[in-house]
């Protein structure tokens, strides 16, 4: 995997696998959860907001599952009360793995997530045993083939705008900031008129872990699982295989 950006090591698989599996229109209600939980539900004042809606009906995704995770972000789904948990724990082969969960019913999320991990050979830990393992950054994703911008000029717009890295990659540019300057990062960008195909606060792994294959694989299939949970947002982890790996996981 040497060579991959930061985020390229944690999305290709997700990436992949959201094809291969058809989780788009889960994908596409996370993006739009997580665009209307930093900036509220009116897509006509949060823009980002509207970019996602925008994007999930280019994808034919429902209007009901549209307006069922907006109402879900701003605590407005009628009868129902949500809470954030995070979950912290190891996979196969010593993995870090966190999984932020959205839920009206933490006791069936925990139990889920539990038997998740220990039908793989993982266990959950106490907060706190693995969350020092990784780094909170805002990171915006631009694809290149939506912008007319060199490097070198995106480079000064962003150190304008606040941002500590750019990352440029064969598809895409990578902006990355601590979470403190994320909010006035993003008005930069979106003043500057970039297509945002991502944006929000993620978990980028501090160092990474390298299992065996046997591991690697139950570890590939344990992410799988969590991302296919209806109450999970977001699973970070430091898994990092080999690509001949990836290819026999997706055979």
């Amino acid at each position: 995997m040497a060579g991959h950006s930061k985020w390229k090591n944690i999305q290709r698989r997700k990436n992949a696998q959201d094809s291969k599996r058809g989780k788009i229109f889960m994908r596409l209600a996370k993006e739009i959860f997580v665009a209307a939980k930093e900036g509220g539900g009116d897509p006509e004042t949060n823009r980002s907001l509207r970019l996602m809606i925008d994007k999930a009906k280019a994808a034919n995704m429902p209007n009901e599952n549209i307006e069922r995770a907006i109402k879900k972000a701003t605590g407005t789904l009628e009868g129902v009360s949500y809470e954030e948990i995070t979950y912290e724990g190891y996979g196969p082969g010593g993995v870090a793995v966190m999984v932020e969960v959205v839920t009206d019913n933490k006791n069936r999320s925990a139990a889920e997530i539990r038997h998740a991990f220990s039908k793989q050979g993982g266990n959950l830990g106490e907060s706190g045993c693995v969350s020092f393992m990784f780094d909170r950054k805002g990171l915006f994703v631009i694809d290149k083939d939506t912008i007319e911008i060199d490097e070198e000029e995106l480079m000064l717009d962003v150190i304008e705008a606040g941002a500590e890295e750019l990352e440029s990659n064969e598809e895409t540019f990578e902006i990355y900031t601590e979470p403190d300057q994320f909010s006035e990062v993003k008005k930069v960008l979106l003043e500057k008129d970039f297509n945002l195909s991502t944006a929000g606060i993620t978990r980028l792994p501090q160092t990474t872990a390298e299992p065996q294959k046997n591991d690697a694989l139950k570890m590939l299939y344990l992410i799988d699982v969590l991302e296919e949970n209806d109450d999970v947002q977001d699973v970070y982890h430091n898994l990092e295989v080999d690509e001949k790996v990836y290819d026999e996981y997706l055979s």
